[in-house]
């Protein structure tokens, strides 16, 4: 089972030298409520609250977070996969030019193809066989990206830049937020030298996401508007141009949230909603997988997702209401919708609401729910209720919180 909230925030709270009432003045976060935390009478916490712990105690939100679904984190050495994809992204210095692994010049149409499959393993969480082909196709993009004709080069560099961009994500959900910032970064200058002109602001995107995991949160939110101002300026009139200003602007109304700033985080992301309307008169992006994920299902996830964060349950499963998906949802988000529905339903007080929700959230993405700290939380609180409705223990004993 997942070590808990309340023991990580001792145990970071203790190693910060911090006393409870002195983590209470340096957060801003009450003395209650860390109290509740530390003795488990509380099993979760709100992002902006875990965003101010986190910098009172001056570590990361992923230390604060626990794990993500991906590789535990036991103090031993990185696991062999892992170091592959390490060593991908960081080939060793004076290394030789690189030599294609199946001794065929790979192509960049291939290795598109490759990426796509790669971010499908992402988005089902399968990280495992996600690691297993992924430094084959960085490798390969970085032949690409060094050989032929300056176009060839030019493309080469664009699935250069993706490969590594989908290596960054995949080290921000092991909890490995500095070797993602070096595959981003490295992702950067690939994009700078690619055919692709909007490469540079979907990593940004990424590279905003890592720093909220790192709780940089302005630092997230100034990349987010930056990228988004020169996307609008230059490619706006395009369905691609759109996709990815609106991908950025959600992270930036993401990151003002988190900061507390609830009224300027929905009126970023109201704005971004109507303008999925323009999506519907322009031509599909001919692969929407290499492209933000942004439509008007994926604006209203995260509406329901601040507004279950800033203690507005009502409001969250208002926006869910007949919510229809639309096809091209990474599995993902589907995931984080079915959980903030249960957590607002948790929160008004109806148990037999949340766990419908979460049994389907189990039936279709179990590997997910069964890492996701959110999850457990929520079924731990359920759990702790005098009267538990039909269906929870299955839940409790599936994430291994039953007594």
């Amino acid at each position: 089972m997942a070590e808990h909230l309340g023991d990580r925030l001792t145990r970071l709270r203790r190693l910060a030298n911090l006393t409870q009432e002195g983590l209470a003045d340096r957060s801003g976060v009450s003395v209650d409520v860390i109290r509740k935390l530390e003795q488990r009478r509380k099993h979760s916490a709100r992002l902006p609250t875990l965003h101010a712990l986190a910098g009172g105690l001056g570590a990361e939100l992923t230390a604060l977070l626990g794990d993500p679904p991906g590789i535990p984190s036991t103090g031993a050495a990185d696991p062999p996969q892992l170091v592959a994809v390490r060593r991908a992204i960081m080939p060793p210095l004076f290394a030789p030019p690189p030599e294609p692994t199946d001794g065929e010049r790979p192509t960049p149409a291939l290795l598109r193809r490759k990426i796509a499959d790669g971010w499908t393993l992402y988005h089902d969480a399968d990280f495992g066989p996600l690691m297993d082909v992924l430094p084959d196709v960085i490798h390969d993009a970085r032949f690409a990206a060094a050989v032929g004709s300056a176009d060839q080069r030019a493309a080469g560099q664009a699935v250069l830049g993706k490969s590594l961009q989908l290596a960054g994500h995949l080290a921000i959900r092991l909890g490995r937020t500095d070797l993602a910032l070096s595959a981003l970064e490295r992702a950067m200058n690939a994009a700078a030298d690619s055919s692709d002109p909007l490469l540079p602001a979907m990593i940004s995107n990424s590279v905003a996401w890592n720093y909220q995991r790192q709780n940089r949160l302005e630092d997230a939110e100034y990349v987010a508007v930056h990228a988004a101002d020169g996307v609008e300026r230059e490619h706006g009139t395009s369905a691609e141009g759109l996709r990815v200003w609106g991908g950025l602007v959600m992270s930036a109304a993401t990151s003002a949230a988190r900061s507390g700033d609830y009224g300027t985080a929905n009126e970023m992301m109201t704005t971004a909603e109507d303008s999925t309307r323009r999506l519907t008169k322009l031509p599909p992006p001919a692969d929407g997988k290499m492209v933000s994920v942004f439509s008007r299902s994926s604006v209203r996830i995260e509406r329901v997702r601040l507004a279950v964060q800033h203690a507005r349950p009502e409001e969250a499963l208002s926006l869910a209401k007949g919510m229809r998906l639309s096809a091209d949802v990474p599995p993902s988000w589907r995931t984080w919708l079915l959980l903030d529905v249960a957590r607002a339903h948790a929160d008004l007080g109806n148990a037999e609401g949340a766990v419908t929700a979460l049994v389907k959230l189990r039936r279709i993405a179990p590997a997910w729910m069964r890492h996701h700290t959110l999850a457990v939380a929520i079924v731990s609180d359920l759990w702790a209720l005098p009267a538990r409705p039909p269906g929870l223990r299955h839940l409790a004993e599936f994430l291994g919180v039953a007594n």
